[in-house]
């Protein structure tokens, strides 16, 4: 949901009809782009992007400004500190503190900061109570690894007049070579350089100077355009920059690296394009800047509702990454050109990609990670800023929303509509409508007047209800909580100190300030059971508009020269302001009831990096059209790759109305998200699965069950990548990172470590599609095991319209449960199936992970994880876990859960005629048989064997004999 219907309230008329004739309009076209700024509208970015051409044009007679003080370097315990001083004229000169910190994780840190801002020094315009200083606080929300400073990191001996060089990373490995004059930093691998900042000079920080308004008839006469340095309007909306400009910029060149991945969010190419115009490129440099775009276009550098500024640049052998920590609208250009560098090696190597780094305020603070694989980028990054969640188990399960379910009866009927037609759900959602009047934490008394009753039937079948909680206050003087957010003085103010107020659902609205942490505690009682009356412990949040969206402020947001807490202007802050509250979202959760801890869950709209350790994500208001389910998965593989793989998109189109295929389709490709919602407009028809005609109702039915048969992989999915990183579903480089014809590939995915490949439908009227394996392992039709062979090429696979197009990688061991239940939670005592693919070798490995699914008892122990085993004819299941003083009493209550199938793909043909299997379980009295039936191979499809109920403790140590 988005700022697309207009607030309801009387007194809101005159806008809500505004809004509504925009909506109106707007359905029948794309965004609207003269809401949005394009670079040259915004100063800064226009500003820098101008300097980088005139440095560029000026070639080898370009001189940088910025040099690093010789006498000022201290090399310390890991840590690089000096001065860099920026060249005005002759008589002045600007000291820049400069931070260079390598820690132990292997990370390298670079900070560059203003001496005038740091000291207080400046003098702001307009009487305004921002800040002096430049943003130096973001690390607060984002940063909760480890920052030690690296003991091994020693000064190089080496002697090089101009340079400093630092040896750090494992076995000292990494150098970091920083040049004084101009200052620029190589940071290397073995001896090859991998990462450059400033060596194209785009270095730019726009420090502190008094206005001096010119003489009059003399505009312009002091050669900078000064338009834009002191206030810049857009859309009706004046800025009044108080400290003069302040952008930071900077280039940050790979070479020898032909593709970049990540800065999520955009709908665009999992590989980033060039963004200097050209044939296939784009115009504009891609935008990091939360915003409220619905109706957003595709194969666009625009920015939407989250922002991770982590790029990755990746080549046969080599993954490194850089993260560019700052809050503020940022913009980055990349230019690809051929490399003149002689230990650039193979075809990727003779591209290098720069990119050109540009935002609006705060300080130059940058993380640089040199790899060399792409997981070892993901779970260096994750160590810094968090790791992904590990959700409640119904959270990976289905999700039924729309706006709006319209009563409580209304919920209860879908939720029997569901058990009527055997189709299974997890959760279901309430968008703004079941407010009293717009209020948060209330429930409108005639629609929903029994909400207990209705929380209390879907818990029966063990569902949940999540309901929508935004950050804007309806400002009504007769609503406790917009009375307490004001006399608490808990608010966003505007630049004058005073109570900010925007427009937004509930018409006249206040923005709660999360930065202070009174108002977090506030918060966090608000949603005490006692408090907000209604709810029980099935219930959970969703937390949209937090960009934030203000229907009347510039560009669909707040004002930059707002305040927040500790006088923060906002435009220091834009990008992190959605996960503030969404952390205390979380902290709320924990602390409902007191002994009652359960995970949170909690979907944002708006984010940044760290938000993965507190919620899911999906992409926005997207459009019920082919292309949009095409750009979706890009969309959710990008975010996994940046640190945050619990993502997923609107299936079946938040905007307009799906033909049955479209939405049949959605769902064959929403199983595949890790994080799976149906939802729909308010304006849209009603699409609940069981509301669609046959055949559809059934294909659309057998995929949700597909993904349920699926969840033990997806949970053990979930918690790999909650202790290292790693994404839940994957791009093709990032499984085969040395097959260069697969980098640019990102139309299909593989889920985690299990070996299954799909690659979804997302083209009208398609029956097969083509799937590229890159390696010479055998491939098997997830239903009828059909072989696929052959490297480096693309193979036609059968997608009738009934099929989900999925294909297993020999060498894995899949869990599945095969029951059909109504809920995951009705599954928990279920037995398993385990799916054996036997490679090339007749081997095949895979993993196991459960816990109670609802707790924080796994951090002691309370939890399974095994690794099963298939050699020399020779399933074994091994204890991989860590015991804690839960352990025992956790494997107790799991004790009944067995193993009841084993399918086992292209076994020897020597099995033939075998009708049984020894059985030998740790604690057994004795060996047990348990039957087998084998089959044949037939017409291109792989033999099988199934063994019938080997009764085997899910938890136990056991091996089968074959």
């Amino acid at each position: 949901m988005a700022g697309t219907r207009p607030p309801s309230t009387r007194w809101t008329l005159l806008l809500s009809l505004v809004i509504l004739l925009g909506c109106l309009i707007g359905h029948g076209v794309a965004v609207k782009h003269e809401n949005f700024k394009k670079c040259s509208q915004s100063g800064f970015c226009n500003r820098n992007r101008a300097f980088a051409d005139d440095v560029s044009a000026k070639g080898s007679s370009w001189s940088s400004p910025y040099e690093l003080e010789l006498s000022s370097i201290h090399f310390k315990d890991g840590q690089l500190q000096g001065t860099i001083l920026k060249t005005i004229s002759a008589e002045e000169k600007v000291r820049l503190p400069l931070t260079v910190s390598f820690l132990e994780s292997g990370a390298a840190r670079v900070v560059v900061d203003e001496e005038k801002r740091l000291k207080g020094e400046i003098e702001l315009r307009h009487n305004s109570r921002a800040r002096k200083e430049r943003y130096n606080d973001i690390e607060k929300w984002v940063i909760v690894g480890d920052l030690e400073l690296s003991k091994a990191a020693t000064l190089s001996p080496e002697a090089a007049d101009g340079y400093t060089k630092i040896m750090y990373g494992p076995e000292n490995q990494f150098q970091a070579i920083i040049r004084h004059a101009p200052f620029g930093i190589e940071f290397q691998r073995d001896g090859e350089t991998h990462v450059q900042l400033n060596n194209k000079g785009f270095l730019n920080l726009e420090h502190w100077r008094p206005k001096v308004d010119a003489p009059e008839g003399t505009e312009g006469a002091q050669g900078d355009d000064q338009s834009t340095w002191w206030e810049e309007t857009f859309g009706g909306n004046t800025d009044s920059k108080p400290r003069g400009p302040e952008s930071v910029a900077m280039d940050i060149t790979f070479p020898g690296y032909n593709h970049v991945f990540g800065i999520p969010e955009h709908a665009d190419s999992l590989s980033l394009r060039e963004t200097r115009g050209g044939s296939g490129n784009h115009d504009e440099p891609y935008r990091m800047y939360n915003s409220d775009v619905f109706e957003y276009e595709l194969n666009s550098p625009m920015t939407l509702y989250g922002s991770i500024p982590l790029m990755q640049a990746h080549r046969k052998g080599s993954t490194v990454g850089v993260f560019w920590l700052n809050a503020a609208e940022t913009w980055v250009d990349i230019v690809k050109s051929g490399s003149s560098n002689p230990l650039a090696l193979g075809i990727g190597g003779k591209t290098d990609t720069q990119s050109h780094w540009m935002s609006e305020s705060g300080q130059i603070d940058l993380f640089v990670f040199l790899g060399p694989t792409p997981q070892d980028i993901t779970k260096t990054y994750g160590e810094l800023t968090g790791y992904t969640q590990l959700p409640q188990h119904f959270a990976i399960a289905y999700h039924q929303c729309r706006w709006n379910y319209v009563t409580d009866e209304d919920v209860k009927d879908v939720d029997r509509n569901f058990d009527k037609y055997q189709i299974p759900y997890d959760v279901i959602w309430l968008d703004i409508e079941y407010t009293d009047d717009r209020k948060y934490f209330t429930w409108d008394p005639m629609t929903f007047p029994n909400p207990i009753g209705m929380e209390e039937q879907l818990d029966e079948s063990e569902r949940k209800l999540v309901v929508i909680i935004d950050p804007h206050i309806k400002n009504q003087d007769k609503f406790t909580i917009s009375q307490e957010l004001k006399s608490k003085d808990l608010a966003t103010k505007n630049k004058d100190g005073e109570i900010y107020d925007g427009w937004c659902w509930p018409g006249s609205s206040n923005w709660v300030d999360c930065f202070n942490p009174e108002a977090i505690k506030w918060w966090i009682s608000l949603f005490k059971y006692d408090k907000f009356k209604g709810t029980l412990s099935n219930v959970f949040i969703w937390n949209d508009m937090n960009e934030p969206s203000v229907f009347n402020g510039p560009e669909t947001t707040m004002p930059k020269d707002n305040l927040h807490h500790g006088n923060w202007e906002h435009r220091d802050i834009h990008n992190v302001h959605g996960i503030t509250l969404v952390n205390a979202t979380y902290d709320a959760l924990l602390e409902r009831k007191k002994g009652e801890v359960r995970r949170p869950f909690i979907l944002t709209r708006s984010y940044y990096a760290g938000a993965q350790r507190i919620s899911a994500m999906w992409t926005g208001d997207n459009q019920a059209t082919w292309e949009h389910l095409a750009i979706s998965i890009p969309m959710v593989l990008n975010n996994g790759i940046s640190g945050y793989p619990f993502a997923g998109a609107d299936v079946g189109g938040f905007f307009h109305n799906p033909s049955k295929d479209l939405l049949t389709r959605w769902y064959q490709a929403g199983i595949w998200y890790p994080f799976f919602r149906a939802h729909a407009h308010i304006d849209t028809r009603r699409r609940e699965p069981y509301l669609i005609a046959e055949p559809y109702r059934s294909i659309i039915t057998q995929s949700i069950r597909l993904r349920y048969q699926l969840l033990p992989a997806w949970y053990t999915a979930f918690h790999e990548a909650s202790v290292n990183g790693t994404p839940i579903v994957r791009p093709q480089y990032f499984v085969h990172p040395a097959d260069e014809a697969g980098f640019a590939i990102d139309d299909q995915l593989y889920l985690a470590d299990t070996g299954l490949l799909t690659k979804p439908v997302v083209s009208e009227g398609v029956v097969t599609t083509d799937i590229y394996l890159a390696d010479d392992e055998k491939y098997y039709d997830y239903f009828d095991y059909t072989v696929y062979q052959g490297a480096g090429k693309r193979h036609t696979v059968p997608a009738p319209i009934e099929k989900v197009p999925i294909l297993m990688q020999g060498g894995h061991i899949i869990p599945r449960k095969d029951r059909p239940r109504r809920s995951s939670g009705l599954m928990k005592w279920d037995p398993y199936t385990l799916v054996i693919v036997l490679d090339k070798q007749g081997e095949a490995e895979g993993t196991l992970y459960v816990d109670d699914g609802e707790t924080f008892d796994y951090e002691r122990g309370a939890y399974i994880h095994r690794r099963f085993n298939f050699r020399e004819s020779t399933l074994s299941s091994e204890d991989i876990g860590s015991k804690g003083p839960k352990t025992a009493a956790y494997l107790k209550t799991m004790a009944d859960v067995r193993v009841e199938k084993l399918v086992i793909i292209d076994p020897p043909q020597e099995w033939q005629g075998k009708t049984a299997v020894t059985v030998i379980e740790e604690g057994a009295k004795a060996a047990s048989t348990a039957a087998m039936e084998y089959h044949g191979q037939s017409h291109g499809k792989a033999g099988y064997a199934v063994v019938k109920n080997p009764n085997t403790g899910i938890g136990n140590t056991w091996r089968i004999e074959f």
